[in-house]
């Protein structure tokens, strides 16, 4: 029972690695500020309000083509999305790879907790109507 779970988790791990694949090509070769068809946030599409992951694909866009600064214009919050995105990419590889992936005890609750206050401050902060925080607005 042992060995077709883990044959189970390898097949979701490459296709979760495939997915992630297909995405990267797609975001890289498509300009998310002109392609239409790449989906608009909930959130902001319905009050204005920029959440956390505002700007990521257009972030992921410059970013694949070399250009840090406007990707880090598009989202702030990129070196860490990128950092969680890898880790997880990573994983999914080993699993499919060995069968088991990397350990996420390295992400301790108190890193986690953080992680949210800081999505919680950079979305507030980002919607504040002044210079310069204004800079930080999609």
């Amino acid at each position: 029972m042992s060995e077709k779970s883990s044959n189970t988790k390898r097949v979701f791990a490459a296709t979760g690695i495939l997915a992630a694949i297909t995405g990267a090509f797609v975001v890289h070769y498509f300009n998310p500020t002109t392609a239409k068809f790449f989906p608009v946030c909930p959130l902001y599409a319905m009050t204005g309000i920029a959440c956390p992951g505002c700007g990521l694909t257009r972030g992921f866009h410059a970013l694949f083509h070399g250009d840090i600064l406007d990707a880090l214009h598009f989202n702030a919050l990129l070196p860490v999305y990128t950092f969680i995105f890898g880790y997880i990419f990573l994983s999914m590889f080993l699993v499919a790879a060995r069968g088991r992936g990397l350990s996420f005890k390295a992400f301790p609750p108190f890193a986690l907790w953080g992680l949210l206050i800081v999505s919680i401050i950079f979305t507030i902060v980002r919607n504040l109507p002044f210079y310069p925080f204004n800079l930080l607005a999609i």
